[in-house]
């Protein structure tokens, strides 16, 4: 925790960014009064939510005050205003990678951009065990020891069903570990290359059955798209009806759910290299066992394509994308003029649910 003050009256609320839990959640970018600086104010109405929710709701605070890693967004405060539970967090100027996938990214991100994101997550998923957010996150320690396996089911979890792992959605005695993350980053993979997450679309019971059945999501490109598909305007069959057997499908049925067309040819046509194939094939193994840890993970091939640090390559590869704070006018100008031209920075976004 940093030493943000635990006081409303601190925080000068600019807009509203983003809304979730139901709409019992209200995501404000504001201004931290002593700094200057911009923050994210999650506010919930904490008189709207049942018993349950909060219960819920202190049970994940607790868990997520416990993380110090570079790849998790720290609490900077959290206290109470009134009715409302105020929660404070750095502001990402970048927004999230789904919203840069649907401003900027529609067909997917580039190779060495996914790199640079995927690999601090990685890396966090050798200290804990990460599910989808930390909204769905289980701690593998009860009561002091280390537990082999976990049984929960994540609750509040329908929006994000298509990450979860077969053997989370199945749902039977032997339980889960920290190589359902393992899944559940391959499906990421898979969304930011491709420009959507599979199954997005599928009803949840077809997506379980083909989850059980071995249907494993690939990326999209022209050695898993056939090359009739490729030399052809996206359609409504083939690839875009969510299944692609390839050349480099092995034989295995894949499915990558929904995507969108272009007007100017397949928006598919291009190659990702051997190793984030790979580094795809080994996260989605239908068999737990058989997927690397993440530690096993770090030293695949893939993570070692970029020579620079992440948060300096980061902002080159994201271009022409600007940080949304680059909009604010300078603070000399009318501070209405301000706010507006912010608003309009922010307006590519459409954050419609904010986990923890």
């Amino acid at each position: 925790m940093g030493s943000f003050l635990p006081d409303s009256s601190a925080y000068e609320p600019l807009t509203v960014i983003g809304r979730g839990l139901d709409q019992l959640m209200t995501v404000n970018l504001a201004r931290y009064r002593p700094t200057g600086e911009h923050v994210a104010i999650r506010r919930i109405d904490l008189e709207s939510c049942t018993n349950d929710m909060v219960t819920y709701l202190q049970g994940e605070l607790h868990v997520s005050k416990l993380f110090h890693h570079p790849s998790i967004l720290p609490y900077k405060s959290i206290f109470i205003a009134e009715n409302e539970l105020w929660v404070i967090t750095p502001f990402m100027a970048y927004g999230s990678a789904r919203d840069l996938i649907c401003s900027h990214f529609t067909d997917g991100m580039a190779e060495l951009t996914i790199e640079c994101e995927g690999k601090p997550c990685a890396d966090f998923g050798r200290w804990t065990g990460l599910h989808v957010g930390l909204r769905s996150i289980f701690s593998l320690i009860r009561h002091g020891q280390r537990v082999r396996v976990v049984h929960d089911f994540p609750q509040y979890s329908i929006k994000v069903l298509p990450w979860l792992s077969p053997e989370v959605l199945q749902q039977n005695l032997e339980g889960y570990d920290s190589r359902s993350d393992i899944y559940s980053l391959g499906i990421t993979a898979c969304e930011l290359a491709n420009g959507h997450v599979p199954f997005k679309d599928m009803p949840p019971t077809q997506m379980l059955l083909e989850k059980l059945n071995g249907t494993v999501p690939c990326l999209l490109d022209t050695t898993t798209i056939p090359p009739e598909e490729l030399s052809m305007k996206p359609s409504r069959s083939g690839a875009d009806s969510g299944i692609c057997e390839g050349p480099g499908a092995g034989g295995v049925r894949h499915s990558n759910g929904d995507h969108g067309s272009t007007s100017a040819g397949h928006p598919y046509n291009r190659t990702f290299s051997p190793h984030f194939h790979s580094f795809v094939e080994m996260c989605l193994q239908r068999d737990p066992q058989k997927r690397p840890s993440a530690t096993t993970l770090l030293g695949h091939p893939f993570f070692k394509q970029i020579k620079r640090r992440p948060s300096e390559a980061l902002p080159e590869l994201l271009r022409p994308v600007t940080p949304i704070t680059s909009y604010e006018l300078p603070q000399s100008q009318d501070s209405s003029s301000a706010l507006a031209s912010l608003e309009s920075g922010l307006g590519h976004l459409d954050v419609d649910d904010w986990d923890f």
